[in-house]
C-alpha cells in the first residue's frame, strides 16, 4: 500500500493506492480563506526604502506602508524593489495581522503554526525513538555510540548525586 501526499486547493489530502483502490482521506481541515479588507478601510503611502540594496532602494519610493483606518494597525513592506509586489505583500501582511488579532488561535497563521509545531514534534519523537537506549542483559546499551555500562553503576551514580543535592 503506497501513500501519496498532495496539496490541492488548500486541502491537505492523502491518496491511498493499492489493490485497485483510490481512496482519498483528509489529513487536516481546510484552511480558512484569507481576510479581504475593503479598499476604503486602507490608507496607502509609498516611502523611500532604506537598508541594503544600494542607491536604487534609497532613491525610489518602492516601499509600501498600509494603515488600517478602523483599528490603526500599520504594516510596512520593502521586501522587493517592485512597488506592485510590495503592495501585495503589505496587503497580505495586514490581512494576516488583522485576522490574528480578531480570531486569535483560530486564525489562518495560528493553524499553520500549530501544524508546523506538530510536524516538528513528530520528527523529534521519531529521532528520539531511533536513538533510544535499550537495556540488554543487565547493561545499558546506547544505540548511537555502541558503548555499554552496567546499570548498577548508573544507579549508584544517580543515588550519590541525589544524596549530595
Amino acid at each position: 500500500m503506497l501513500l501519496h501526499r498532495t496539496l490541492k486547493s488548500r486541502l491537505l489530502t492523502a491518496v491511498v493506492t493499492g489493490f485497485g483502490s483510490g481512496q482519498v482521506r483528509k489529513l487536516a481541515a481546510q484552511l480558512p480563506a484569507r481576510l479581504v479588507i475593503p479598499e476604503e478601510e486602507i490608507e496607502e503611502s509609498f516611502l523611500k526604502g532604506s537598508g541594503p540594496g544600494g542607491q536604487k532602494i534609497n532613491k525610489t519610493s518602492s516601499a509600501v506602508q498600509l494603515k488600517h483606518l478602523p483599528t490603526g494597525m500599520v504594516v510596512k513592506s520593502q521586501a522587493t524593489r517592485s512597488r506592485s509586489q510590495n503592495r501585495s505583500i503589505a496587503r497580505r501582511l495586514l490581512a494576516d495581522k488583522l485576522e490574528n488579532a480578531e480570531k486569535g488561535s483560530e486564525s489562518r497563521t495560528a493553524l499553520k503554526t500549530e501544524l508546523k509545531r506538530k510536524k516538528k514534534a513528530s520528527k523529534m519523537k521519531k529521532a528520539r525513538r531511533k536513538h533510544r537506549s535499550a537495556a540488554v542483559d543487565g547493561h545499558l546499551e546506547t544505540a548511537a555510540s555502541g558503548q555499554t555500562a552496567p546499570i548498577q553503576r548508573m544507579k549508584h551514580l544517580l543515588d550519590t548525586a541525589k544524596d549530595k543535592a
